[in-house]
């Protein structure tokens, strides 16, 4: 979530029209003030002929008096007026290069965000398929243990085995075999509801985290379904290939309460599954009966 700081940092600073406008008036009054000067300048000459022409003396240097101290204050008011107009159009300046330099922060921060969101995914998501690693799906089983212990539900855990995948990369190289990997990774993610997550482990080894299992037929089935949507051949480069998952299926409670204890036993459960090659194999079907004092 972004902090006050921060949103008032991205705010795009309005251009200064205001300050734009208070320099063009100020502008303008410069203008007739120098218009008036020049007025008056005319009025002290005009007087000074009548001084000539025989006007009383003392009543026209009184005039003219009063019109060259106007005169002096008028153009007093004119130079006043040209530095506001300098002052306004330094603040116009340092407004507009503050405006590029918040520019240029913004930018750069939203640049820093979407780096900081890369790397965070990348930490988190294997970059081949674009699946969660295994640090987020053991984070996310984690999480779903404790909402299932808070609220009674079951969830199974199952462990996914490409059969005859090596083959695949022995025959036809690394890259054929890495887009197989990515096609498979897009058949799993169809399986996904809610809050399940589809994890690449590592190799040609995947994990499924299905929350809310109703029982044991309820994974067995939606596994089933698995192996068959990712059995379908896989085109490509013009040819066809096949590779068909051995899946184990370990469920909680029944089977573990850990995260540790329900991988080691979903792995348990694969290999049973790839031995037998009927479908996926349950935990509590392949493994020794346990002793009942025994605790978990």
């Amino acid at each position: 979530m972004n902090s006050d700081g921060e949103k008032a940092g991205a705010a795009k600073v309005p251009v200064p029209a205001p300050l734009n406008r208070a320099l063009d008036q100020s502008e303008q009054v410069k203008d007739k003030v120098e218009q008036c000067a020049a007025e008056l300048s005319s009025v002290n000459a005009v007087l000074k002929e009548e001084i000539a022409d025989g006007v009383p003396l003392h009543v026209v240097e009184s005039a003219l008096g009063m019109s060259e101290e106007v005169e002096v204050k008028v153009l007093q008011c004119a130079e006043d007026l040209a530095t506001v107009n300098d002052a306004l159009a330094e603040e116009i300046d340092e407004r507009k290069n503050l405006e590029h330099q918040l520019s240029k922060s913004t930018a750069a921060l939203s640049r820093s965000k979407v780096q900081e969101r890369k790397a965070r995914h990348l930490a988190l998501h294997d970059a081949m398929t674009g699946l969660s690693n295994l640090t987020l799906f053991n984070d996310r089983l984690r999480n779903g243990l404790a909402q299932a212990q808070r609220h009674g539900w079951r969830l199974a855990v199952m462990f996914i085995d490409l059969d005859e995948f090596k083959g695949i990369n022995d025959r036809h190289g690394h890259d054929i075999g890495d887009r197989v990997l990515q096609m498979v990774a897009q058949r799993l993610q169809t399986f996904v509801r809610g809050g399940d997550t589809i994890s690449r482990r590592g190799g040609d080894e995947f994990l499924f985290l299905m929350l809310e299992a109703k029982d044991e037929n309820n994974a067995a089935s939606l596994a089933a379904k698995i192996i068959d949507n990712v059995a379908q051949p896989c085109e490509v480069e013009g040819g066809k290939l096949t590779v068909r998952p051995s899946i184990g299926i370990a469920l909680y409670p029944e089977d573990g309460q850990s995260v540790e204890e329900l991988l080691k036993n979903a792995d348990i459960a694969m290999y049973a599954a790839k031995q037998q090659k009927s479908g996926p194999a349950l935990y509590s079907h392949v493994a020794p009966p346990r002793d009942p004092s025994q605790q978990w």
